[in-house]
Order: structure tokens, then C-alpha cells, then sequence
């Protein structure tokens, strides 16, 4: 039903049009009589625009400086929780940059998923945040040949249009394919180009069963999804074979039998048909921090190589990581990296070097950095700490005010990030666990839920 309208007689219409008539008369004798408008005076110049000026407000320097002995005293009852198993950890004032409290903080562990923070730290110091990684479509050497090259997005998406895709604002097979139709070229086989990245697709310490758990895929320059089989769970298995997949898609895009796609690791030249981008990196950056995505770490890593000059690999990557972290005075001894997402149980790290990641990111001696701190999940908010600091009241006065990458693998829980203590003081911190008890993650919440509650001032 439509909703009922009040019907004016016309002789009000014409009333008000008499009205107006008359102010309007009245309006240019008093320009003409007084040389300006009677309603000069009641008009107010026009405001400056608005002007964004983002900035980190600094805590009050009048907020009460912690101090080791009472850090330490407060850590204790979480610091003796067995289920800790073997652990280090490091925690500083991100004012100041001085260590408060440490345990065998320069010793190399086993990080896990915290060696995404320095994957991000290192994109962030290297690469402009606006990058997008771009995927072609080229002609081939033989007539009706079309060459899908893989240019190092994870996000491509075979989903049809008008449907979400698994990476929000990702690119599609589908625009790849219209493009070449509108070329004109009349497609009788696809091939796939997956010369940009070199070595093995599978890094040392990685176990192949992670593949049908969801955790990763090889890596090739080209895939879909991430390498999900099915975009629509995040339980989905990974694909063993991710540009077949890619190529297999857009031969059945573009109407053309898909069994015979064929990959190749020799770079294509020939003229460019179609073109597609990827999300801006910082958007990626946050898919990959907030839901601690593998394959995302393992690709971001290679664009990190890729402008420093090295290969697209993952020692490629470990060292461009590595390298940008040395340059901008972060320690990264002790430091042994085979990927760039922490999946390889052969990674090893030190608290030290994680925390002091973090410190550089919320301090100000690298301003580069700032962003990394909005990227952390927040604890019982977003990704990964989504659904942890909530269930005890022990960590729960910690929810909303700790942000920390998480790490986890069997026997290993970590977390590197920042929390704004009960005076108001910020810190950074991360802790690392290996060979954990059952209760290993609970233990490790608790510990650094305590950095929340103390009252560790002077």
C-alpha cells in the first residue's frame, strides 16, 4: 500500500507563488536602494574543507613507567604454568624501547605464524602499499594458443560473475576471458606460465598432509583462491596442482576443451590479450594477518624478493625478509627462515627479534612500520584472537586491549604484539612456546593477559 499524501488546493499553491513574488521585489529594491542584499549579513563565508590528519596519539608521559621488579614479580604465578613447556619471551616499554622483562629472549625457536609479522613488516618497508600484483593473458607461439601467466596473486578467482569471491575485491578468470574474446583471437588451447617463480614448490619442514587440511598449496605463480578447492569454507582441502586448476578454468571461460591445458615454466612473450590486478597489498596484508593465511605470507614474501632483486623463492624470500628487517636496524641473530609464513617446522626465531619487529611498529624509530600495529588481531575482536581472551576472568579484562599475531603448531603456541597495561602504558611483547603441555595456548593467554592487569608502575 502507498502511503497517503495531504492534497493542497491550488489556491494555497498560489498563495506562496504570490509570496514569493512580492520577497523577491522587495529583495532587488533594497540592491538597487542600498547597492547590496538585505540577506548580505546573514551569510556566513564558506568553511575550509575538512582535512584528514591520521596520527597515533602518543600515551601521557605522566602514564606510570613500569618496572622489571614489579613486571617480574606479576608474570610469576603465569611464568610457573608448566603447559608452558619450554618458552621465551621478551617484553619492552614502546615508549621508551627498554627491556622490561625477559626469558631467554635470544635463544632461536620455533615461531610458528608470529614469522608473518616480519613478512609484513618487511612488505611494509619495501613495497609501496598501494602495489597490485597483475596476472596476463598473451598470445602463444602457435596460432590459437593463449598463455595464462601467473604473476604472483593468490587471489585470482574463477567464481562466476555477480558472486562473492573468496578474497574480497579479487580478480576474475571471467575478465580475463572476455578480454581475449574481444581481442578477436580465435582460442583453440590453453597454456600456463609459471616462470616467475623458481625452486621447489614446497618448502623444507612442510608436511604434505597440510595440503588436505587446508593449510597450504604449492606454491606456483598462478592459482585460485589461494588454492582452494572449494572458496567457501575455510575447512576447504587445497589443490595439489593450483595453475592447472587456473588454466583448466580459463579454458572453460573461453569455451575450449580443458584436458589438455598444459603448464610450462618458460616465460611467455607474446602480445598481451587480457589483464587482470590484484587487491592493493595492504588489503592483502590484512588477509593474511588477520586469518594467518599461509599461502598469502608465502606470495607476499616473493613480491618482497622480487624488488629486492632476488628469486622468487622461499630462500629468496627469507633472505629479502631478513635483508629489509637488518636495514632498518632491526637484530635478527639467531634468525633460520625456510618460508615466510611459519608453517615449516624447521623455522626458528628469537623473542628478541619479534618483539623488536613490534617496538619498531609502535614506537617511532620506524614510522614505516605504523601500520603493522592495525594489522595485529585484536584479542577476543578479530581473526585469529576472534574468539580467545573471552571465556575466564583472568584474560578477559585483556579483551579489546592486547593486539598480537598468533602462532600455532603441534607442541608450539606464540604471540608477538602490544597491550596497553592498567596505568596506560603501552608494551610490546612476544612469547614463544615449544614442546607445550595440553593446555599450552591457555597458558600462553594467561601469561600475556597478565601484562594487561599489572599495575607494574613506580
Amino acid at each position: 500500500m502507498r502511503p497517503t499524501r495531504w492534497r493542497r488546493s491550488t489556491h494555497a499553491v498560489v498563495g506562496v507563488a504570490v509570496l514569493l513574488l512580492v520577497a523577491v521585489v522587495v529583495a532587488v529594491a533594497a540592491v538597487l536602494t542600498t547597492g547590496h542584499s538585505t540577506d548580505a549579513t546573514a551569510v556566513k563565508p564558506t568553511p575550509p574543507a575538512a582535512t584528514a590528519k591520521p596520527a597515533v596519539v602518543p600515551v601521557a608521559e605522566s602514564a606510570p613507567k613500569p618496572t622489571a621488579s614489579a613486571l617480574a614479580a606479576a608474570l610469576a604465578p603465569a611464568v610457573a604454568d608448566p603447559n608452558l613447556g619450554d618458552f621465551t619471551a621478551r617484553v619492552t616499554d614502546a615508549m621508551t624501547g627498554t627491556q622490561l622483562w625477559a626469558r631467554g629472549a635470544d635463544i632461536p625457536m620455533q615461531p610458528a605464524s608470529t614469522n608473518k609479522t616480519l613478512t609484513a613488516a618487511a612488505a611494509l618497508l619495501v613495497l609501496d602499499r598501494n602495489a597490485r600484483l597483475t596476472t596476463r593473458v598473451r598470445a602463444g607461439a602457435r596460432p590459437g594458443v593463449v598463455v595464462l601467466e601467473g604473476g604472483g596473486d593468490p587471489t585470482l578467482s574463477a567464481v562466476p560473475p555477480g558472486e562473492e569471491t573468496w578474497y574480497r575485491d579479487a580478480a576474475r578468470i571471467s575478465d580475463l576471458a572476455e578480454q581475449v574474446q574481444r581481442s578477436g583471437m580465435e582460442v583453440t588451447a590453453v597454456q600456463v606460465d609459471t616462470s616467475a617463480y623458481s625452486g621447489p614448490t614446497m618448502a623444507q619442514g612442510w608436511d604434505p598432509v597440510d595440503i588436505d587440511y587446508g593449510d597450504i598449496a604449492p606454491m606456483e605463480s598462478v592459482m585460485l583462491d589461494g588454492g582452494r578447492t572449494q572458496p567457501v569454507s575455510v575447512d576447504s582441502v587445497r589443490s595439489r596442482t593450483p595453475a592447472l586448476d587456473a588454466g583448466r578454468a580459463l579454458a572453460v571461460a573461453l569455451e575450449v576443451d580443458p584436458v589438455h591445458v598444459t603448464v610450462s615454466p618458460s616465460r611467455a612473450d607474446g602480445r598481451e590479450l587480457a589483464a587482470v590486478q590484484s587487491p592493493p597489498l595492504m588489503q592483502r596484508l590484512r588477509d593474511m594477518m588477520n586469518a594467518s593465511d599461509n599461502v598469502m605470507a608465502e606470495a607476499i614474501g616473493r613480491e618482497v624478493a622480487a624488488e629486492v632483486g632476488r628469486p622468487q623463492s622461499f630462500d629468496g624470500a627469507a633472505e629479502a625478509v631478513l635483508g629489509a628487517l637488518e636495514e632498518a636496524d632491526i637484530d635478527t641473530r639467531g634468525a633460520a627462515l625456510f618460508d615466510s609464513s611459519g608453517l615449516s617446522v624447521d623455522d626458528r626465531l628469537t623473542a628478541e627479534t619479534l618483539d623488536e619487529v613490534v617496538q619498531a611498529a609502535a614506537g617511532d624509530s620506524q614510522p614505516e612500520l605504523r601500520p603493522l600495529v592495525d594489522l595485529l588481531p585484536i584479542a577476543g575482536g578479530s581473526g585469529t584472537l576472534s574468539n580467545r581472551y573471552l571465556d575466564s576472568d583472568l584474560v578477559r579484562p585483556a579483551a579489546g586491549f592486547l593486539r598480537a599475531k598468533t602462532g600455532s603448531l603441534t607442541g608450539t603456541n606464540s604471540l608477538a604484539g602490544i597491550v596497553t597495561d592498567e596505568s596506560g602504558r603501552v608494551l610490546t611483547f612476544a612469547i614463544i612456546s615449544n614442546n607445550a603441555g595440553p593446555t599450552g595456548r591457555i597458558a600462553l593467554d594467561n601469561l600475556a593477559a597478565t601484562l594487561r592487569s599489572c599495575g607494574c608502575g613506580a
